[in-house]
């Protein structure tokens, strides 16, 4: 009872005091800030409540579920260090300690005020799991209070007390404290040398201190402190390289975990100390510590573990800095004699020569060395890199040969003649048995095909390839022999050849064999040339027959000549008459694969317009400024309302969408300005109807219009914000402001046109959310919006929801007519999401037959451009013809991502449909879903939302699709089952 009579004094205390420290003490005094006894009460009372460990920690561990506001993990705190001294039992203190740590990350409150107890808790500790525990929470504390230098020190201090623990963990806590929160300006400690003869004295600083660890008898101890120093190095701490050796030595521990921490800081001290010089063991040799370094991190490419097989050989990717000799040893499997580097002939030769002694055969082994050697003692840079790649190549497990493939990539792309060396060992990878491996080793020769030149028999391997079955393997290599240079005309016709084969055997890979054979005749004109007739089947006396339009093999073969063409002005002497007729065929319907070509004596259709574009598409800048000019000749206009600013709209609603034809660069920017420019035309429009002066019944008759109007803005305003990515929070503020209109206008239309306010209450208030929703989603770019609709609304929203909704009605229509223009700045670049179906065609008159009430599968293959997270936006619609709509979400795994920024969709949808008595077309394009998350419902009511309990607030997010591609129309054949 007093108890209870002392916490409701104690609430009512607290009440008292928060009013006077907001009354009456002057604003500069700091305020004195109350901790809340709610929680650390409710808890101190559980705790008092248990009566065994195991209830204590049960309330624990439900505590722990609950959050703590930051004015109460003080008191709770407390509580815990009080209950911590009186509990026995090492499980309930270790989940303390654990709750200790949690509770200082609670954002809003500073630690600094439980270091001391935090501290104080580890003097009587016995237990080495909680001592270890209550060392997390420190460094846990020290890594929120990075500024505090004495409390920093205090922690180190702590740290190096302990780390002569016999406990393992206890260890690791303290260095991965002095790893973590240690310095280098200030020293640790100092320590006295009791040795025979006199005392000395000497300064240890952290890194000494950690790499004492290195030698600890636990493995885990080891590889914590190496861990350590990573930490160190990571925090901007300059590494010393003393511990270079002694890093070393650590690669042959017996460990995993020890040699692969081990193997990350040798790579680090390479990077930092790169031209330093390094003895080599046994030897008078001295060597670069890079290249020591890569000679040993190679050695590790033959480790036990796996894991450090892995990691070595992605280390070695970044090691650009090793000497070229060493680089290409590590593609040499050639063990020299006794780990040692063989004299020559002539060096062997003229020490016999100066000793006067020769070897007389006599004796067995006469000319052998006379010094013994100890094998196991020699570590020359050469028996580690030597064959470390091929190692790597063929190991057992496929990790490691991915990873030695993306070095191989890294380090060629950095050393043309490495480029050259490791050609071979890439192209035998392309007959690895995993997909992952072969997919991979084509991806990086395209990487690196500017630095060499396929020979034939390593075409040959290539094309291998092509056999396939996996898609993406052959899509892939289309790719690498787009940018691939070969050596002979010989190795054109094999590259043609093989890719014919491909069409026959795969008709799917139409589209990619064609680009890749465009770019193959576009980089080797002079190969192409003296084969054109064979290409081309043309003879110098006799006519040939015509080839077949038709055939998709024919129109490769062209691809290939007319691009060569282009690059040599003498190869369409060669042409015959019907080649002509089919490159003006090509120029027109695949214009995208067959270049413009000067052709003698022959009448330039297409030039002038061709060279028009040209000139556009290459001067961006001008194209650029042209856009910014419109913008700013709209932006003078101050009301849409005044004689000729509708014009001036539409004729610049019509430059912009010819300037995104013309320039492809700024093609997002031009669409975005015009789609903008027509929500604001659109707007203008149905303002200034004669409908706003007219009865409600006259009215009626032309709400649709008007309402149209509404609708499409809106969609308009969705696909300004989905469908393009670069925008930034301004413009996708104004997008909101445009919006808001379009939701008033709405608005308007249905107060006018229906009788009662029963179904305009919701309507307001969800508007009203809206508005507040705006402001506290852009406050920050309110500035921006002076004199506009949502500034208006804002000044006007305490009157607003106080007000009838007819009244509301009203101030709306007049807000809307006397808005002003919202000028559009733009980012940089702004990208339009689009998808491009390739696959069907929509060409073929050839309907899908099937049995109806059973399915039939369509292949979809689409190309995406800067489209943002398309596993869960982009769908797959299917319309029938009548009116039914499916709408088909493709699995995560249908998505490929050739390049940045472009992402190929290949998937199937199945059809069904009831028995038709013809053929149909039925309709396949790409949606792009969106999702718009409206306002909650605000605490504040309008006076006239009171009895609207019945009616349904807000919908909780908005979601709909915008179309990403056009229609592609396919036929199909649902056929009644037989019976």
């Amino acid at each position: 009872m007093a108890a209870h009579l002392k916490k409701r004094v104690y609430e009512e205390f607290s009440k008292v005091s928060q009013q006077v420290s907001l009354e009456e003490v002057p604003a500069a005094a700091k305020k004195l800030r109350l901790t809340k006894p709610s929680k650390s009460a409710a808890l101190h009372i559980d705790l008092c409540k248990a009566t065994s460990p195991t209830d204590a920690l049960q309330y624990l561990l439900h505590f722990a579920r609950k959050p703590v506001e930051a004015e109460s993990v003080e008191g709770v705190v407390r509580i815990l260090l009080e209950h911590y001294y009186k509990e026995s039992d090492n499980s309930v203190r270790l989940k303390i300690a654990s709750l200790l740590g949690l509770l200082s990350k609670t954002q809003g409150f500073a630690p600094d005020c439980i270091v001391d107890d935090a501290i104080n808790t580890l003097n009587n500790e016995k237990s080495h799991q909680v001592l270890a525990q209550l060392l997390g929470t420190l460094l846990i504390i020290g890594t929120q209070l990075p500024d505090k230098i004495a409390v920093i020190q205090r922690l180190i201090d702590v740290a190096c007390k302990h780390l002569s623990s016999t406990y393992f963990g206890v260890r690791n806590k303290c260095l991965q404290l002095l790893g973590c929160l240690g310095t280098v300006d200030k020293p640790l400690s100092k320590e006295t040398d009791a040795g025979p003869g006199a005392q000395t004295s000497h300064v240890r600083d952290v890194q000494s201190v950690i790499s004492d660890y290195f030698q600890d008898q636990d493995p885990r101890v080891r590889t914590a402190a190496i861990k350590a120093m990573l930490q160190l190095h990571e925090r901007g701490m300059k590494i010393q390289q003393t511990i270079y050796n002694q890093a070393c030595k650590l690669l042959s521990d017996d460990y995993e975990q020890v040699r692969s921490a081990a193997v990350q800081m040798v790579w680090v001290l390479s990077q930092l100390y790169p031209e330093s010089i390094v003895p080599i063991p046994s030897s008078n040799e001295e060597i670069r510590l890079v290249d020591d370094s890569f000679g040993k991190i190679c050695h590790m490419v033959s480790d036990g573990s796996w894991v450090v097989r892995v990691q070595a050989a992605k280390l070695l990717g970044s090691m650009h800095q090793v000497s070229p000799h060493f680089l290409e040893q590590t593609l040499d499997k050639k063990l020299m004699s006794d780990l040692r580097r063989k004299r020559t002939a002539h060096e062997r030769a003229k020490e016999l020569y100066a000793s006067g002694e020769f070897s007389s055969g006599r004796r067995w082994a006469d000319d052998a060395p006379k010094e013994k050697v100890d094998t196991s003692g020699v570590n020359l840079i050469d028996s580690g890199a030597c064959g470390a790649f091929v190692h790597g190549l063929e190991d057992e497990m496929y990790e490691v040969r991915i990873s030695a493939v993306e070095a191989l990539c890294s380090l060629a792309q950095s050393s043309p003649s490495f480029a050259e060396k490791c050609l071979d060992f890439l192209v035998d990878m392309f007959n690895d048995e995993i997909e992952e491996v072969r997919l991979q080793s084509i991806h990086v020769l395209r990487q690196i095909s500017t630095h060499i030149t396929l020979r034939e028999d390593q075409l040959d391997t290539v094309l291998a390839v092509l056999e396939d079955s996996s898609r993406d393997i052959r899509e892939a290599l289309h790719e690498l022999l787009c940018y691939t240079n070969v050596s002979t005309k010989d190795c054109i016709q094999l590259a043609l050849l093989e890719l014919l084969k491909n069409l026959t055997k795969y008709p799917t890979d139409r589209n990619s064999v064609w680009k890749c054979l465009k770019f193959l005749g576009a980089r080797h004109p002079t190969l192409v040339l003296p084969i054109v007739p064979e290409l081309l089947s043309t003879h110098p006396y006799f006519d040939t027959p015509e080839p077949d339009m038709d055939d998709p093999a024919y129109i490769a073969v062209l691809v290939l000549v007319f691009n060569a063409a282009k690059s040599c002005p003498t190869m369409p002497a060669l042409f015959s008459d019907h080649t002509f007729r089919h490159y003006a065929y090509l120029r027109d319907s695949l214009s995208h694969l067959v270049p413009h070509l000067r052709l003698p004596g022959r009448k330039q259709t297409a030039s002038s317009g061709l060279e028009v574009s040209g000139v556009g598409s290459g001067s961006l800048e001008s194209a650029q400024n042209f856009l910014q000019d419109s913008l700013i000749r709209v932006s003078a206009l101050q009301n849409l309302e005044t004689p000729g600013a509708q014009d001036l709209l539409e004729f610049t609603i019509r430059d912009l969408l010819r300037l995104g034809e013309l320039q492809t660069e700024l093609a997002g920017s031009a669409d975005f300005c015009a789609t903008y420019l027509h929500c604001q035309l659109l707007l203008t429009k149905a303002l200034q109807e004669k409908l706003w002066t007219m009865a409600v019944p006259l009215y009626l008759k032309q709400n649709a219009k008007v309402s149209t109007a509404a609708r499409q803005i809106l969609d308009e305003t969705y696909k300004l914000e989905f469908l393009y990515s670069g925008l930034e929070t301004q413009q996708i503020a104004t997008i909101h402001n445009v919006r808001l209109q379009a939701k008033a206008l709405q608005l308007i239309l249905m107060a006018r046109s229906k009788r009662g306010v029963d179904r305009v209450l919701g309507v307001c208030e969800k508007f009203l959310q809206d508005v507040e929703s705006f402001q506290r989603l852009f406050m920050t770019e309110l500035p921006h919006f002076q004199d506009s609709f949502v500034e208006k609304l804002l000044e006007l929203m305490p009157r607003l929801t106080a007000c009838k909704p007819l009244d509301l009605v009203k101030i709306l229509q007049t807000t809307l007519r006397q808005s002003r223009f919202i000028h559009l700045k733009l980012p940089e670049q702004i990208h339009r999401a689009s998808a491009t179906i390739i696959e069907p065609t929509g060409e073929s008159d050839n309907p899908l037959k099937f049995t109806s009430g059973l399915v039939v599968a369509l292949d979809i293959d689409a190309t995406l451009e800067h489209v943002q997270d398309p596993q869960t936006t982009v769908k797959v619609q299917v319309l029938y013809p009548d009116g039914q709509s499916h709408i088909i979400h493709p699995k995560p795994g249908d998505f490929r991502t050739p390049g940045p920024g472009r992402v190929r969709l290949i998937t199937q949808v199945y059809l069904s449909h009831s028995a038709w008595t013809e053929a149909c077309q039925v309709e396949v394009r790409l949606l792009l879903a969106y999702s718009s998350s409206s306002s909650k419902p605000s605490a504040s009511k309008p006076a006239w939302n009171e009895s609207m309990d019945g009616l349904p607030t807000s919908e909780s997010c908005i979601e709909g699709t915008i179309h990403l591609s056009k229609p592609v129309k396919v036929f199909i054949m649902p056929k009644p089952a037989r019976r």
